[in-house]
């Protein structure tokens, strides 16, 4: 059993998530004990939604799931990375490959990266 300290954010690690051919970061999300579980056990990159309170396999809706490659945890035992293959090229719900496409340049915000789907036509 991996004894992963939920406890010290509210039963939430945080979960970072990296494609493992490119090493790109990808995303940033929550898991809880359950989430932590399901990935473990299914191979689809599963998260815990804070703003709906439910579990989620990330790409369930859109097509682009996370195949789980391997599970890093850290020192601690409050966070994890999870390396996957990103199927459908994107990882973002906004369209973007990764969800890390802004930049800062000299104090402003600029998109640093082009879209690979329209969120419009995939979250109908």
């Amino acid at each position: 059993m991996v004894d992963l300290d939920f406890e010290k954010m509210g039963g939430l690690i945080p979960a970072i998530v990296q494609d493992d051919a490119s090493g790109d970061v990808l995303m940033l999300a929550y898991m809880n004990a359950e989430a932590f579980q399901a990935t473990l056990e299914t191979g689809h990159a599963t998260f815990y939604s804070r703003s709906r309170n439910e579990l989620w396999v990330k790409g369930k809706t859109s097509g682009h799931l996370q195949m789980v490659k391997a599970v890093y945890i850290d020192c601690d035992q409050d966070a994890i990375l999870v390396r996957v293959d990103q199927i459908g090229g994107a990882a973002c719900h906004k369209g973007y490959r990764s969800c890390f496409y802004r930049k800062i340049v000299d104090g402003a915000v600029q998109i640093d990266a082009e879209p690979v789907f329209d969120p419009k036509e995939v979250y109908k």
